[in-house]
């Protein structure tokens, strides 16, 4: 094998490697579940009963579609974001890496799409702890995340 093809396989790779990662990505960054529950304010709820039971606060809900309605925009889509914090998971990772304070407090989307489903999504956190590595993959993938999965059962269609 000659440096031409092994330069022009490597570079190959490299193109379908990008490709790849660009179209997967998006796909495992968000999770999406089904609700049990037929409204958006019942699933809201749900959640809010599922973060405290786990330990967890839940700092506010935030009306998406009454702030954009706020506007003057119509929008009849229910939209809520529930957050969800715990302080010691905060300040475990905050003290080694403040930069990810962008990522906080967690939150979890809550809205109904038009096949009438009400659904809830939210960051991968195992595979974003695995990305970032370090304290983080500590925190988000060994902590964080078995906990959000045991919140989501309680409120998720199975």
């Amino acid at each position: 094998m000659d440096i031409r093809s092994l330069v022009i396989g490597f570079i190959t790779g490299v193109l379908f490697c990008t490709v790849l990662i660009i179209g997967l990505m998006p796909r495992l960054m968000i999770v999406t579940h089904e609700s049990r529950f037929a409204d958006v304010d019942q699933t809201v709820e749900a959640l809010k009963e599922a973060i405290a039971k786990e330990g967890w606060r839940s700092p506010g809900v935030r009306d998406i579609s009454g702030t954009i309605n706020k506007e003057g925009l119509a929008f009849n889509s229910a939209i809520r974001i529930v957050e969800l914090c715990k302080a010691a998971y905060a300040k475990d990772v905050l003290t080694t890496n403040p930069e990810v304070s962008t990522l906080m407090p967690c939150a979890w989307g809550v809205y109904k799409r038009q096949d009438g489903k009400v659904y809830i999504s939210g960051m991968n956190m195992g595979l974003m702890g695995k990305i970032f590595g370090g304290n983080i993959a500590k925190v988000m993938s060994d902590q964080i995340a078995p906990e959000e999965a045991r919140m989501l059962k309680e409120v998720i269609k199975e």
